[in-house]
């Protein structure tokens, strides 16, 4: 892992904000071309295998609430709380991995969906 003084955690939470806006430009400035996209249902996607699978899913979703941006080295450990368009919400925590100020590697980890309110 090399280390940076760079504090990547203003791109991670841009990439988090161009995603919940829709702005597909703004988050494909962020990401590298190389992008190793990884959740439980989707490992391994590459950039374009993310805009086909994930991408469609910011129409579902209303806001994204940063609980945490850790930063060790070149990666970023955000986890957040999600609430969707139709008003229910859920946690989850990913890694961002960071390469020349580029994302390089998105890993997703699942958490739970949270109670209303």
């Amino acid at each position: 892992m090399a280390t940076t003084a760079t504090d990547l955690r203003p791109l991670a939470r841009a990439s988090y904000d161009a995603f919940v806006a829709g702005d597909r430009a703004a988050l494909e400035r962020l990401l590298a071309d190389d992008l190793t996209f990884s959740s439980g249902p989707d490992p391994l996607l590459d950039r374009q295998g993310f805009f086909e699978r994930c991408w469609p899913g910011h129409a579902h979703l209303a806001s994204f609430s940063l609980q945490r941006l850790v930063q060790a080295g070149d990666e970023v450990v955000v986890t957040y709380e999600a609430t969707r368009s139709d008003g229910t919400r859920f946690r989850n925590t990913e890694v961002l991995t960071f390469r020349d100020g580029l994302i390089v590697r998105q890993e997703v980890y699942f958490g739970w969906d949270l109670p209303e309110g």
